[in-house]
């Protein structure tokens, strides 16, 4: 019998009589070619079920490349230690969760030290392939493969984008024996998720910040990669070994003709919620979302949430307090968090700092991001880029003027200031408008940053 991989899949060919296939879960029979089908994933698990059963397996899926060698040692923190430790006795699967700026990328080049297979590394954007093709070559002098930005090559290591990796899965799912993927948090909701199961890599190591909830994303997560192993918050090191963090929450108020049309709005979205509740009982907030866009009612009320949340992301009252923060820290370098790119634009004209958004190409961000560093730019302006996978260890003041995503988001900007620096205190200001939602998120935002870890081994 032959288990070969095809495409990001497995076929199960020419099994004996009597194997019942029942009994290994993952095959379907695939009509098209007369043969049995599992994702690639499940690779090396099959073919250990069907060697128990003492089924004789002629051929099974190997990593294909070459494995690395002379891949130099990785010193680490023992908190690094720690989290190496709990993911190899885990059986060399799972997610390590530590703060940005923590060192997840060393915990991993470890990791892969340690392995020494052919390893391909996941990430979400052309900023950390750079980052991460960067690290592997302090650790190894040989070839560095990069899938992504224009590049499709592949080595012993690789770097690949999250989208290259989706597209080229099934040529490479049978090349690697080891998986690094960074920002986890990414999958397990169904975007890119047939990128891991079309790898047959049994070795699988997960960096986040800022793991999913209990619930059907986190059960995804840990099918595809493994569960958390290793949980660290930013309560656990700040102080040590990340720069110690002084967290202001400025309550302000909407001046009156911004106050009525808020409260205007947010009354006719709860009256939305309050309808499509009463008719359909036990149903959550989520439900009321996908559900609203089959009613009148509902059409309007996310109208208004949608134009009252945008009303909180930049109200004069946020206009001023930020003109006065961005005076008193003038001579520290800082970063300023919105919502939108216009409100970025916005900042950006007033105060003449450098916006930095995704309709900037990457040469002038690139610029930007070196000047910051040199300290020839004070301040610069985001809605998103700097959330993940942007390192600026030089910035001391945050500013959050207004987000999008919750918690998540907001443990990603605080890491961009955690970096740690000979006397340095990371200032983080959270512009919050009394009497509305966002108090509430920002008192969430903060018991999720003091919030301490845990390690599952």
């Amino acid at each position: 019998m032959r288990l070969t991989f095809d495409r990001g899949t497995l076929l199960l060919e020419d099994a004996p009589p009597g194997v019942d296939v029942a009994d290994f879960p993952g095959f379907l029979w695939d009509e098209r070619v007369a043969a049995l089908r599992a994702p690639a994933r499940l690779a090396y698990p099959l073919a250990a079920a069907l060697r128990r059963r003492e089924v004789p397996l002629s051929d099974a899926p190997r990593p294909r490349l070459v494995p690395p060698s002379d891949i130099r040692p990785v010193t680490l923190r023992p908190y690094q230690h720690a989290a190496l430790a709990a993911w190899r006795r885990a059986g060399r699967r799972g997610v390590v969760v530590l703060p940005t700026g923590a060192g997840k990328t060393r915990v991993a080049l470890a990791a892969i030290a340690a392995t020494r297979t052919p390893g391909l590394v996941l990430v979400p954007t052309r900023a950390l392939l750079a980052h991460w093709v960067e690290a592997l070559a302090e650790i190894y002098d040989g070839p560095v493969g990069r899938f992504g930005d224009g590049e499709r090559v592949l080595a012993p290591l690789t770097v690949a984008t999250f989208a290259s990796a989706y597209r080229h899965m099934a040529v490479i799912g049978d090349r690697f024996g080891m998986l690094v993927v960074d920002e986890a948090h990414h999958f397990g909701t169904g975007a890119f998720d047939e990128a891991l199961e079309m790898s047959i890599a049994p070795v699988r190591l997960g960096l986040t910040a800022t793991p999913h909830a209990p619930g059907p994303a986190a059960t995804r997560l840990a099918a595809l990669v493994g569960p958390p192993v290793f949980e660290l918050g930013v309560g656990d090191l700040a102080g040590r070994y990340l720069a110690p963090l002084k967290r202001v929450t400025w309550r302000l108020s909407l001046d009156e003709d911004e106050r009525r049309a808020y409260d205007a709005l947010v009354a006719v979205y709860r009256e939305a919620v309050r309808l499509y509740m009463g008719n359909h009982l036990g149903a959550s907030w989520e439900d009321f979302l996908r559900e609203a866009s089959r009613t009148d009612e509902g059409r309007r009320g996310i109208a208004a949430w949608r134009r009252a949340a945008r009303l909180l992301s930049f109200p004069r009252c946020k206009r001023e307090a930020l003109a006065l923060l961005l005076a008193r820290h003038r001579a520290q370098r800082t970063l300023v968090f919105v919502a939108h790119n216009e409100t970025a634009y916005a900042i950006a004209r007033e105060h003449l700092i450098m916006p930095l958004t995704s309709e900037i190409g990457r040469a002038e961000r690139q610029e930007a991001l070196e000047r910051f560093r040199r300290g020839e730019l004070r301040a610069l302006v985001s809605a998103q880029v700097l959330n993940e996978g942007v390192d600026v260890p030089e910035a001391e003041v945050g500013i959050v003027v207004a987000g999008r995503m919750g918690e998540r988001e907001h443990v990603q900007r605080v890491g961009r200031l955690l970096r740690p620096g000979p006397g340095k205190e990371a200032l983080v200001y959270e512009l919050v408008v009394a009497q509305s939602g966002e108090v509430r998120q920002a008192e969430r935002r903060g018991a999720r940053l003091a919030a301490r870890g845990r390690s599952a081994a």
